[in-house]
């Protein structure tokens, strides 16, 4: 995945970290051979698709660039059998797992993906251009790139993004549960992140600018149930390292909180794709790839699982999605056999 530009501020954790960082098994005779499943994106729904290809026998390489969405995060939560664990520690057993079912893993970033020339003779295959130009060969591709955050451009919010600036209750509400909240509003859907945030505090406050002016019904909404409405835009964030204690206001003013939450702008990371000419529809979030249940998108070859298809999804929905792609990359490959021999045979 792609790491991400936190607008004008510096994020200490913009470029990959060492604790993701990826060691290639990626055989030297790569460049000649075709991969059943070239997986793009080493997360974890990318994880996931590996591991149901390698069990399946299938021969598959995944390319990852080791800057997972969540590795601004402390710990995961909501991700049953896990919840606690730091995001590198789920990805590192993942590879293990997925090794251990013969799959390869190579660090780097994708360039492009094309369809092939096609021969009569020999599986469709998908041209899969790294960013130093090697090219690989595959009969499947699984893009798992997901998206990339850009928090609002407000200084001392981007580096305090997954720490004390949130943007799920349900990753992070329990550990500020009862203390002071606040909401940063960036479009209309602050109102039902507000909404939402007052289940874990009722010190609660909604800096409403960014959802524009609320009608006397919203407000009174709100305000039933002892949420706080400032509408005064916010214009930094206030701090010791990671932890955050206020927040000032254009006015000057100050507003004690112990964490705000907000929704980015979210750019998933799927230019590569392009050459391929995907299906695309927007979402309340923006454009994004269209995939079926399956995560299979327009390409009869390409699966777009977790969050570069479906933006809102957690580690849970992400691993299910990725799972759900192998398998069906697998059954694609797997009817694909039979016609190749049935071909041969007459």
């Amino acid at each position: 995945m792609t790491s991400s530009d936190l607008h004008s501020e510096h994020h200490p954790e913009d470029s990959p970290s060492p604790e993701f960082a990826v060691e290639s098994t990626l055989p030297s005779t790569a460049a000649g051979e075709l991969w059943d499943s070239i997986i793009i994106g080493g997360g974890a729904s990318g994880l996931a698709a590996a591991q149901a290809l390698g069990r399946s026998l299938r021969k598959t390489l995944v390319i990852d660039a080791g800057s997972p969405r969540n590795r601004f995060a402390t710990h995961m939560h909501t991700v049953l059998g896990h919840d606690g664990t730091p995001p590198a520690e789920l990805l590192h057993a993942g590879r293990v797992e997925a090794a251990r079912y013969g799959v390869a893993l190579h660090p780097g970033r994708v360039k492009q993906v094309r369809d092939a020339a096609q021969d009569p003779s020999r599986p469709r295959t998908l041209v899969v251009t790294l960013e130093d130009d090697q090219q690989l060969f595959a009969r499947t591709v699984i893009a798992a790139t997901g998206v990339t955050d850009h928090p609002p451009a407000i200084p001392g919010l981007p580096k305090r993004w997954g720490r004390s600036v949130l943007h799920c209750p349900y990753c992070h509400g329990w550990e500020f549960r009862g203390r002071r909240l606040g909401v940063l509003a960036t479009s209309a859907l602050g109102l039902h992140q507000t909404e939402l945030l007052r289940q874990w505090s009722d010190q609660l406050t909604f800096f409403s600018a960014g959802a524009g002016e609320l009608n006397a019904e919203t407000a009174a909404r709100l305000e039933s149930r002892g949420v706080v409405i400032e509408p005064t835009p916010v214009t930094e964030v206030l701090g010791e390292g990671d932890v955050l204690s206020a927040v000032t206001l254009e006015d000057g003013r100050r507003v004690s909180i112990d964490a705000l939450f907000t929704a980015a702008d979210l750019t998933p990371q799927d230019g590569f794709l392009g050459p391929l000419g995907l299906t695309r529809g927007e979402t309340m979030v923006g454009s994004f790839i269209e995939a079926d249940q399956f995560g299979k998108t327009s390409h009869e070859r390409v699966w777009a699982p977790g969050n570069l298809s479906a933006p809102m999804a957690n580690v849970p929905m992400a691993v299910s999605a990725g799972t759900m792609a192998g398998a069906m990359a697998n059954m694609t490959l797997v009817s694909e056999d039979f016609d190749l021999a049935e071909r041969a045979r007459r």
